[in-house]
């Protein structure tokens, strides 16, 4: 689906009226926003203008943060092969799921958790979501090669 068509849909389920007054901006700028783009009008929507920066910086930081504004997770598609066996990778997901275990209880031994802790304990829940939502995704598209991608891609905060 093209950004227009999203932000089309997005303006039948609530007043248009509404959302260009939430914004600020005009009710005209709203409606231009859901059409089509003609290649005359030199402001893209805003949902073109946030994947252009996505593109130019390649910093998914950025859909990170758009998605948890939405009570989401970016999980990226993963790309390049990985040649390594398929149980080496479900031996790393299992040691990423301990290794966060081991740091819930080690933060919770003392019956306080500081903001630190609970920062480390984020950064270990998002790598290990990213690394099962990869993991279940290729399985289902019966590609374990992605699989073995996902598990062994860059170093993770688990490792």
């Amino acid at each position: 689906m093209r950004s227009h068509e999203v932000i089309r849909r997005s303006l039948d389920k609530t007043s248009p009226k509404a959302v260009a007054s939430d914004l600020g901006i005009s009710l005209s700028l709203i409606y231009k926003w859901a059409e089509a783009p003609d290649g005359k009008s030199g402001t893209p929507n805003p949902l073109e203008r946030a994947a252009q920066l996505y593109q130019a910086t390649g910093d998914p930081a950025i859909m990170h943060w758009l998605c948890k504004q939405a009570g989401g997770y970016f999980i990226p598609e993963t790309g390049d092969h990985v040649d390594a066996p398929l149980n080496a990778s479900v031996h790393k997901i299992v040691g990423q799921f301990a290794a966060l275990l081991g740091e819930v209880a080690q933060a919770a031994s003392d019956n306080n958790i500081s903001s630190a802790e609970a920062k480390r304990l984020r950064q270990l829940w998002d790598s290990l979501r990213t690394a099962t939502e990869g993991f279940v995704r290729g399985c289902e598209k019966g590609d374990f090669d992605s699989v073995r991608q996902t598990l062994h891609a860059g170093s993770s905060p688990c490792a």
